[in-house]
């Protein structure tokens, strides 16, 4: 199959086909494409012109493209949809994306399109939904699976679960179940298929299954899935009864929505924000950690002025001050990086006292290595060795010190439950471009005896 690419031309097409409200058209080319490419249509479109569309369409066809929107989008559109089109397309929706939509609408109409809903068990079980935080498993799970009971036999599990798997789309695993609705194990379809018809699912099923809690955060589900390889796992109350599975696609879509946070943290932006946002919604994201380089750079500039006098009898050392404040920031944030990503994928070992000789010995090395290149250029340069030795020892200490910070303010963050990915990008650069630069001209001071 041909990758779909929206083109200039297909753009024009299509748009041309909703002015002139040539609705066969329309539906015949949309009939072709997929819903994530409905979806990248539908995002150049202009409001009227993606309402239209969604319109035309039928519920079983349009309700995953809503899911695929930017969230400003969708909530334009729906906006312009009356409570019984959007009860519509809940309908055709697994219980997660429905209670997602759900939680995105005004509150006078969210009454209004529950009880639309036809399917009176879909909308409990989107009702239930909400009630959940969602920064939990609970919030991230689906009511959709198939479920059987200990005490049934064979014969009657395989007439259950044909009527269950009528409102699954797709059958991952088969969860098993005491009276009470407890969890106790998962069946697999092979033993489903050899065993006697008259046999109990007591006798059958594997009680070793892995399952999460309702209020588990999402990040240490995405975790438990990757360990162990699963496409979906099961989610109980506090008291262990099964309430609903969480499937890898939207596991996917928390590792993607960590990853973007953790980089835009890294990169000093304070909040989640896009490329499409408007420019005061960019300078709040931004301007606290550019403020907080401000701050550094004053006390940075402030450092240099106390050390104002040696750098006027030593001209060569205000030349190095650069080179010493970015080898600090870079070697920081090297630190820092390895360790938010150890922390993040939970393979992290180890005492922090054991990580941070491991770090320290590493900069030893790596500082040993380029200040004794740095020591040979400038001695070759300037021809003067007592300064190119004290620019090479502060080169090694900045570097050493550099590391540890970046290593150690993680794992601390990490320790008091606050996200590491805070530690990153401008955080640890400006402290070390403060330390580096105060180290640099102290150590220079006591080797040129100044």
């Amino acid at each position: 199959m041909t990758p779909f690419k929206l083109t200039e031309e297909l753009l024009t097409s299509i748009e041309a086909y909703i002015d002139q409200q040539d609705n066969t058209a329309l539906k015949t080319m949309m009939e072709e494409y997929h819903y994530a490419d409905i979806a990248e249509v539908i995002d150049e479109l202009s409001e009227d012109q993606a309402t239209y569309l969604i319109k035309l369409l039928n519920s079983e066809q349009t309700s995953d493209v809503l899911t695929e929107l930017d969230e400003d989008l969708r909530e334009a559109i729906l906006g312009n949809l009356s409570s019984e089109e959007i009860a519509g397309e809940l309908e055709e929706l697994d219980t997660d994306d429905a209670a997602d939509i759900v939680g995105e609408l005004p509150k006078e109409i969210v009454q209004e399109v529950i009880s639309a809903i036809s399917d009176r068990k879909h909308a409990r079980d989107i009702v239930d939904l909400l009630r959940y935080d969602e920064n939990s498993a609970g919030g991230l799970m689906a009511k959709e699976l198939v479920k059987v009971n200990e005490n049934w036999t064979i014969l009657n599990c395989v007439k259950e679960m044909r009527q269950q798997a009528e409102s699954v789309t797709r059958v991952h695993s088969i969860y098993v179940v005491d009276d009470g609705g407890l969890l106790k194990g998962r069946l697999s379809l092979k033993d489903l298929l050899t065993a006697s018809m008259t046999a109990h699912i007591r006798d059958v099923y594997i009680p070793k299954v892995d399952s999460v809690n309702v209020n588990e955060k999402p990040e240490e589900v995405a975790k438990i899935m990757s360990k162990y390889d699963l496409e979906a796992i099961p989610v109980v109350d506090e008291i262990g009864r099964l309430v609903g599975r969480i499937t890898i696609d939207d596991i996917v879509d928390v590792i993607r929505e960590e990853a973007e946070k953790d980089y835009q943290l890294a990169a000093g932006i304070s909040q989640d924000v896009e490329a499409d946002d408007s420019i005061w919604e960019l300078t709040r994201a931004r301007l606290p950690w550019l403020f907080l380089g401000l701050v550094g750079g004053v006390g940075a500039a402030g450092i240099m002025g106390g050390f104002e006098s040696m750098i006027s009898d030593h001209a060569i050392l205000f030349f190095f001050t650069p080179l010493i404040a970015a080898m600090a920031g870079n070697v920081g944030v090297q630190s820092s990086a390895i360790i938010v990503q150890g922390l993040a994928n939970d393979d992290l070992k180890g005492s922090i006292s054991d990580r941070l000789i491991k770090e320290l010995l590493l900069a030893t090395l790596n500082g040993l290595i380029l200040s004794a290149v740095l020591l040979i250029f400038t001695w070759a340069w300037k021809g003067d060795f007592p300064t190119a030795l004290a620019i090479s020892i502060s080169l090694i200490a900045v570097i050493i010190v550099a590391g540890i910070i970046g290593t150690f303010i993680p794992l601390f963050l990490h320790k008091r439950g606050i996200d590491p990915a805070i530690a990153t990008g401008p955080f640890i650069t400006t402290s070390n471009d403060i330390f580096g630069i105060l180290i640099y001209f102290w150590i220079a001071k006591t080797v040129l005896g100044i």
